[in-house]
């Protein structure tokens, strides 16, 4: 009789579901989280659709807008009465499991005894209970990492492990092979592509990033506590095979490890800020100001490390370096016997290290992989010998200006006062602050500028949706190519009238150092416009850019001239002139001098403007 007492008193499934009506479980901002809920609808009768483009997320038929229909689902699912195990709701997922049971307080002994071997096994092999935001820098040769990217650490407990072995957890686009970079960035901006995430290990991602890329890394540990790191390695699991519709600007990796990050510590609203972009460095900004973290740790690249090497190597010995790095029977000549012990020490590392990163992305040489194993037996050699000192790293991304620009300024054109404003929606030119970004490296997307004339016309300035100028030194030990693209509107003297153009410009040449800070560069390029003044609705051009770029305290100088001729035999030049003064990280003036001179009309102008950053 008191079995059968106990068994009356205990809660059927049909008893749950009611308890989570009432609870309105299914609107709880953990479960929306769960399921990649967003709110849509007015606030008193809200509405949900998941981020999720994969039915197979879904175990209601309507369940990707229906938040109460696929909590129902998952409870009914989890008390199912099922021989398979891993494909039970309870195997495939565990976080909504493990929530569901602390709100509605049944216990396991209350559901059917299951075996999920699949989670068994990935989870005796991903162990986690620290956790690390990952921030790979800016790469402007690569279009999927001009913006820099963003992933996680999972560590375990043991502090002695090796961060090399600790597993990365990392969303991306599925791209097609053979995609070229025309097809990779329409995709990324329209959709085409699926995204999910995939969980590797990290020194793949330290080999890719600091060896393949020459990206600097920066390691952002954050302080989940334990229980908040397991809430986040389940809902991995979830999200195992699980297709996202990836986008380059939004949801792109670094919003989605946001949300995990919103799944691990409910109450964290990360990614309602970035709604319409998502700039990895921001998503980085915001995780630290919500206070998931205030240190950070520099990984260097290969690229990086070598040229930190060879800053304690006089300039006269560079060419030896590069000689060692060939043949180590010049560790015979009389140049190297004659340096002193910590001297060659130097000497053969650096050596070994450009041997190193000049055999990056090559088949294996075994002339060079001899020499590469002779270098290193001479480097142990000299152990004792090789001085230690610390790497220098350049400034943080993250406290770098705010990827978001403001302007307003005054200036004067053709003896008119007008009154100059701008937005701009990242990121970083080359006159401005450098700390945090990479030098020499300028992105704006979605830079506008407009003008209000003294004589009260209002008119569009100009009009850039890519402008992309990477800068790179070209010396003894890096051979890059420095490039530009930008296209867009502006404005152009044209029959005696200022006109609108839309173009687009492309060209690639050299740049080099000429002292610390202090860059030249030139450029062939090509130009091709639709001006309503050409008889043709486009017309080329081909033409030079040239140019110096001086960073001093500050302060960065930026002098450009350049030249084009279209096919219909117009030509034009101009001198440039910007000045950028550095304020603060949010504050910022500016100074341009331009001067054109077309095949009739001539023309000069100056704008002085304030800049305001800030991040979205």
């Amino acid at each position: 009789m008191l079995s059968s007492a106990l068994l009356a008193q205990t809660p059927t499934l049909e008893d749950y579901l009611r308890q989570a009506k009432e609870q309105g479980l299914a609107h709880e901002p953990v479960w929306l989280n769960l399921v990649h809920y967003d709110r849509t609808g007015p606030a008193d009768t809200p509405q949900y659709r998941s981020q999720v483009d994969d039915d197979k997320f879904f175990l209601a038929e309507n369940g990707r807008r229906d938040s109460v229909a696929e909590l129902e689902a998952t409870l009914r699912g989890l008390f199912a009465e099922q021989p398979q195990g891993n494909q039970h709701a309870r195997c495939r997922f565990p976080a909504r499991a493990a929530w569901l049971q602390a709100q509605l307080a049944f216990g396991a002994e209350q559901l059917p005894e299951l075996s999920c071997p699949d989670y068994a096994e990935w989870r005796s092999i991903v162990k986690a209970e620290r956790v690390t935001l990952i921030f790979p820098s800016y790469y402007l040769n690569s279009p999927s990492s001009m913006f820099g990217h963003t992933l996680l650490r999972l560590d375990p407990a043991d502090e002695s492990h090796s961060e090399w072995l600790s597993w990365a957890v990392n969303f991306g686009a599925e791209v097609v092979p053979g995609d070229n970079s025309m097809f990779y960035a329409f995709k990324g901006l329209t959709g085409g592509y699926p995204g999910r995430f995939n969980v590797e290990q990290y020194y793949r991602k330290i080999q890719e990033y600091n060896r393949d890329e020459n990206r600097d890394i920066w390691e952002y540990p954050l302080n989940l506590s334990t229980q908040e790191t397991e809430r986040m390695v389940l809902h991995l699991w979830e999200l195992k095979e699980i297709d996202f519709d990836y986008y380059f600007f939004d949801e792109n990796c670094s919003y989605r490890v946001m949300e995990l990050l919103e799944v691990a510590r409910p109450g964290l609203e990360l990614t309602e800020r970035f709604e319409n972009t998502a700039i990895p460095i921001d998503t980085v900004r915001g995780a630290l100001e919500n206070g998931l973290g205030n240190s950070r740790v520099y990984r260097p690249s290969k690229a990086s490390e070598l040229k930190e090497r060879l800053r304690y190597i006089p300039e006269y010995l560079h060419p030896r370096v590069i000689a060692l790095s060939h043949s180590t029977d010049e560790m015979q000549q009389d140049w190297f016997t004659a340096l002193d012990a910590p001297m060659q020490a130097r000497v053969i590392e650096a050596a070994y290290k450009y041997l190193r990163y000049r055999q990056v992305g090559l088949e294996r040489d075994p002339a060079a992989a001899k020499t590469s194993f002779a270098l290193l037996g001479a480097l142990r050699q000299h152990a004792q010998a090789l001085p230690r000192e610390d790497t220098i790293a350049p400034g943080p991304p993250d406290l770098g200006h705010g990827s978001r620009r403001l302007s307003i300024g005054l200036g004067q054109a053709e003896n008119l006062d007008y009154l100059n404003f701008g937005l701009r929606l990242s990121l970083h030119s080359l006159e401005e602050r450098g700390y945090g970004f990479l030098q020499g490296a300028q992105i704006n997307l979605g830079n506008f500028q407009g003008r209000l004339d003294e004589d009260g016309h209002l008119r569009i300035e100009r009009i850039d949706l890519v402008d992309i100028f990477s800068l790179s030194p070209r010396d003894r030990f890096f051979k890059p190519l420095s490039w530009k693209v930008i296209t867009g509107l502006e404005r152009e003297w044209i029959n005696g009238r200022e006109r609108q153009v839309a173009h687009v410009n492309g060209g690639a040449g050299y740049a080099t150092e000429l002292a610390p800070g202090v860059q030249t560069f030139a450029l062939a390029m090509a130009r091709l416009e639709h001006n309503s003044q050409f008889s043709h609705d486009l017309e080329p051009a081909a033409g030079v850019l040239t140019g110096l770029l001086w960073h001093f305290e500050q302060h960065t100088a930026r002098l450009e001239l350049g030249a084009e001729k279209f096919a219909n035999g117009v030509s034009r030049r101009r001198a440039v002139y910007r000045h950028g003064i550095a304020l603060s990280a949010a504050h910022a003036l500016s100074l341009e001098f331009e001067r054109h001179w077309g095949d009739v009309h001539h023309s000069t102008r100056a704008t002085l403007r304030y800049h305001y950053y800030y991040a979205p």
